[in-house]
């Protein structure tokens, strides 16, 4: 098999297989050069050695015979394999005694030694330019990689500029290169064998049987004569088409490189954690789109060789990394269907990422800059689909938010939807118009005390999920510039949410700018609310426990807040984290009134008036959770209803059966 050809679109893939196939012409180069000064050596010595001829003859022969050419592509021609025949027979021919010999300096050695100092030389001077290129290129490319994108634009768009010219320098040294090493390549084929076939003719003249020797060589002569004409007239023809192509390549490079839409490959910089510091490795790496699948091959072309194993894996997504997320710059996130976690990549140029990105079917980045995060709504069927999976035990557990088909508009949306359908909002009924009260009071300062005085005597479940939401919430709002909710726009998005009032009245709506304050206020101070009780609230609390929340069972749903990066949970409690709520019913009974308005329950702060031994109609259907718990549908009427030990519950008999009642379920007859 003879040398691969060169290809100059590889000059700008300068991929690992068309270095090696570089470098393959190169040892043939430095091959042929140790072989040419071997052979002028030992020309001398035939020549001014006569007394050893035969030997130093015998030498020379075998020298050749060692010697094989190799031509570019799979296959040779008729005049090809007729020049490298040449050889053979000239071994056959060398076995006659040498008397004399005349001008074989300037038949042999001079062309020779010419050839090899102007080519071979030419060739290697072009290669350490070449290397010299290679170097400076990749270390001017690693340092614009390592430019922080904070840098000013016009300090990053001269950079860029700076590296596209030190990137078209390299390719043009690479294709002069190139073109070069495959000149020297075709050109050894008729300036080498050609003085060694004068070189033989000489010889056959001083020769004692010359002429029968000329005689016998006369027809393959004549043939090698045709065939070496043919050789130079092809190289002359494909020469000039060479050349050609090389100038169009430098004038357009854009148009002539090898791209597939089913294959992306290229030099890419991977992200790399190890202990506490990250590192940057270059890779060269292969994109297949129909497996969709990723190779990688450790490379530095600086060091002119692989470095590591071939590593490959299965494209599972592929998502763009913002600017201000990440301090390096063209870079984008790929995950794998078979290893955990997700690789950054950072690619050469912003329309390289691009063309990455395109052949990966990548996404462009949402999250917590979406505008409108919360006001905008989703589709209703996939909200509900999305509820009825979340709070369904049997696949709660296998949703996965991350997942395409929940847009962010469905996630914020089912979390308003569960927020708006408990039977009792979170801040609760009791404490709905303090909250409001506050929120009128003249002095900003008694607002905030007296807001956080009351988050601090909700029930437990509530508070807990009050302040983790409210965290949330104010980590949107400091993203406001880019998704355009203010903590005013998420205080008229959540306040009717979360402080509805037990009655619809006219009161009520005026009271709803309130509601939105008491929100922005949460939001603003999430920090100082959640923090420690304060004084006059710290015995209240030491008797409240949990409201009656028993072992309730939690959904949590996630909203996508960060490029790539899922944070910020909100719980989705499948019980009703309220003082008068207990348990909340059962999802598919979120359809059910959600402000019923039981009279054992109490809409101010004062505490719920004792309740005697009376009968009570259930409102909504309940299924016990544990065996001190009574089950029962819509309709049902208990005997001998009274207060419970535990907040929150009641106690009655059904059929016979002593057991808790959700206190927020019934009504008393």
């Amino acid at each position: 098999m003879g040398l691969p050809a060169l290809e100059f679109s590889d000059c700008y893939l300068d991929s690992p297989q068309f270095r090696d196939r570089l470098k393959s012409h190169e040892l043939e180069l430095d091959k042929t050069n140790k072989f040419i000064k071997e052979l002028i050596k030992d020309g001398k010595a035939l020549i001014q050695a006569l007394k050893s001829l035969s030997t130093a003859k015998r030498k020379f022969a075998d020298s050749l015979n060692e010697f094989k050419f190799q031509c570019i592509g799979d296959a040779e021609t008729d005049d090809e394999i007729c020049i490298v025949t040449f050889v053979c027979v000239f071994l056959c021919l060398c076995v006659v005694r040498l008397h004399q010999i005349e001008n074989a300096n300037d038949v042999l050695i001079m062309p020779l030694e010419r050839f090899r100092k102007e080519q071979i030389s030419a060739a290697k001077e072009a290669r350490k330019k070449y290397d010299k290129e290679t170097e400076k290129y990749c270390a001017v490319l690693e340092k614009h990689l390592s430019l922080s994108a904070r840098k000013k634009e016009s300090h990053l768009h001269e950079a860029d500029n700076q590296v596209d010219n030190v990137r078209q320098h390299f390719y043009e040294v690479s294709l002069e290169y190139v073109f070069k090493v495959q000149e020297v390549q075709e050109r050894k084929m008729f300036d080498f064998v050609e003085p060694l076939l004068a070189f033989l003719q000489g010889l056959f003249t001083y020769y004692h049987h010359g002429y029968e020797l000329a005689k016998d060589f006369n027809h393959f002569k004549t043939d090698l004569t045709i065939s070496i004409q043919n050789t130079r007239n092809r190289f002359e023809s494909t020469r000039s088409e060479v050349e050609s192509l090389m100038r169009k390549m430098k004038e357009n490079p854009h148009e002539h490189k090898s791209v597939s839409q089913h294959t992306m490959e290229g030099y890419l910089f991977v992200q790399e954690k190890r202990s506490f510091v990250s590192t940057w490795v270059k890779y060269y790496c292969t994109y297949h789109r129909e497996p969709k699948k990723v190779t990688m091959v450790l490379f530095d072309p600086k060091s002119g060789g692989k470095m590591g194993e071939e590593e490959s894996f299965i494209l599972k997504s592929c998502t763009r990394r913002k600017t201000d997320s990440i301090e390096k710059r063209f870079c984008f996130d790929v995950e794998a269907m078979d290893r955990p976690g997700v690789i950054t990549m950072q690619a050469l140029s912003e329309e390289d990422r691009r063309l990455w990105m395109e052949a990966m079917d990548g996404r462009e980045p949402v999250g917590i800059d979406e505008q409108g995060l919360y006001r905008i709504v989703g589709v209703n069927s996939r909200v509900q689909k999305l509820l009825g999976l979340a709070m369904d035990p049997k696949t709660c557990a296998d949703v996965e938010l991350d997942n395409p088909e929940w847009e962010i508009k469905t996630i914020t949306s089912a979390i308003k939807h569960y927020l708006r359908m408990l039977p009792a909002p979170l801040m609760t009924y009791q404490y709905q118009r303090s909250f409001i009260k506050a929120a009128k009071m003249d002095n900003p300062e008694d607002r905030v005390t007296e807001i956080h005085a009351l988050v601090h005597r909700l029930p437990e479940k509530n508070r807990q999920m009050l302040e983790l939401l409210m965290k949330h919430l104010a980590n949107v709002a400091s993203h406001h510039q880019q998704n355009l909710m203010t903590i005013a726009n998420l205080g008229v998005v959540f306040g009717p949410t979360l402080l509805r009032p037990q009655e619809e009245t006219v009161a009520a709506i005026m009271d709803i700018k309130f509601q939105n304050i008491v929100v922005e206020i949460l939001i603003e101070h999430h920090e100082r609310v959640s923090g420690r009780i304060p004084a006059n609230e710290n015995l209240k609390t030491a008797h409240r426990g949990g409201a009656g929340l028993k072992k309730s069972r939690s959904v949590w749903l996630c909203v996508i807040v960060t490029d790539n990066s899922v944070c910020d949970c909100v719980p989705l409690s499948a019980t009703s984290p309220s003082p008068t709520s207990p348990r909340s019913p059962s999802w598919p009974m979120f359809s059910a009134p959600s402000s019923p308005q039981p009279t054992s329950s109490a809409s101010s702060d004062s505490s719920p008036v004792s309740i005697a031994g009376r009968k009570a109609l259930a409102l909504y259907a309940c299924k016990a959770e544990h065996d001190s718990e009574l089950s029962f549908i819509a309709g049902t009427v208990f005997e001998n209803v009274h207060a419970s030990r535990e907040p929150g519950w009641l106690e009655g008999t059904l059929d016979g059966r002593t057991g808790l009642i959700p206190e927020n379920y019934v009504e008393f007859l």
